[in-house]
């Protein structure tokens, strides 16, 4: 399958410092890709580029096999085919949601610029809302008004920049799958910037993690939880700690709270010192186990229940417990660990 969206190592700059490194990756009709990582590193210059808004010192980028930038070239924003969600959602305060939606069907008739308008409005849920105004709808309306204007003209590929940001936790998670659902429903090609990878795995078929200008690992998320080639990507994604262990053989290591055997052979000699990645849902809650731990603080989650606990060597572990299996500060429980992924890094 030809790739919609194709950036081939591209590098970008701001002031002669560069800001972006080496960067490539594809995206299919259909897919959704997310550029996820902590801010200035270089996601939302990647998003700029393919917009058309930030030229190329290297590389280029190719929409539907046709190059629309490269060093030199860059072809207009409005030539692309993009449609784009801004994080402050970027709605004419002026106009209705009808008229917001339909703003750039400049070319089409009356009445088949109204019935566009209409399908939009029912693919965002919102049919009854084309008389109203912005400031009569709440941030989640905004913004399902906002891709509804987007994906209006038809665009080959939508460009969202941290679309979410402005909402509160509950909303954010509930839209983050509504608008997954709309843009697979439709069949549109997007790709995501956010630093946040709750909205990045709720919405994205492929992720790439960035730090420092480049893509460390672009994969899907269930593998960038449980297989991170890197400590970076390691610590930004998810929870979890680090504990000491010493190589046994290529897929064995051996921790204070036991050896383990993994999915994967590692390159390291024999004895050399590691750090092992281990997941909250890597240790479980055994009250019948021999190894025990300090509970040093909790967080109630509904139906679990996140612990830190201390080790006898003064080593901590987080583990989610069920919500039923209640312990104060204080007390010893017991834990196994049941670690399939088995991830470690060789120690800093």
């Amino acid at each position: 399958m030809s790739a919609l969206l194709k950036l081939e190592k591209i590098h970008c700059s701001y002031d002669h410092r560069e800001v972006v490194h080496d960067v490539s990756l594809h995206a299919n009709k259909g897919d959704i890709i997310c550029l996820l990582g902590p801010s200035g590193c270089g996601k939302s210059t990647i998003l700029g580029a393919i917009a058309g808004f930030h030229p190329l010192d290297k590389g280029e980028i190719l929409i539907n096999r046709q190059s629309v930038s490269r060093p030199g070239y860059t072809l207009p924003p409005e030539k692309r085919r993009l449609g784009m969600v801004f994080q402050d959602y970027a709605l004419f305060p002026h106009l209705n949601v009808g008229t917001n939606v339909g703003f750039g069907l400049r070319h089409m008739s009356a009445q088949e610029k109204d019935q566009r308008v209409q399908d939009m409005l029912q693919l965002v849920g919102l049919t009854d809302m084309t008389k109203r105004f912005p400031h009569e709808l709440s941030g989640g309306q905004q913004q399902r008004i906002a891709l509804a204007r987007a994906l209006a003209p038809q665009p080959d590929i939508l460009l969202m920049d941290e679309p979410f940001s402005n909402l509160d936790v509950d909303m954010r998670e509930r839209l983050s799958s509504e608008v997954r659902d709309i843009l697979k429903q439709h069949g549109t090609t997007a790709v995501l910037v956010t630093h946040d990878q709750h909205e990045a795995f709720a919405l994205g078929d492929r992720v790439g993690v960035m730090h420092e200008g480049k893509v460390l690992q672009w994969d899907t998320p269930y593998e960038l939880y449980h297989e991170p080639n890197c400590r970076f990507v390691a610590n930004f994604i998810g929870q979890g700690t680090f504990l000491q262990g010493t190589v046994l053989d290529p897929e064995t290591i051996e921790t204070e709270i036991g050896i383990y055997q993994g999915n994967r052979a590692y390159h390291w000699q024999q004895g050399s010192a590691v750090d092992v990645l281990l997941r909250p849902d890597d240790i479980i809650h055994d009250p019948k186990s021999g190894l025990r731990a300090e509970v040093v603080q909790k967080a109630f989650k509904g139906a679990e229940i996140l612990y830190t606990l201390r080790l006898a060597s003064g080593n901590r572990l987080l583990s989610l417990f069920p919500s039923h299996a209640d312990y104060a500060i204080g007390d010893q429980v017991g834990i196994k660990v049941e670690a399939n992924h088995l991830v470690a890094f060789a120690q800093n």
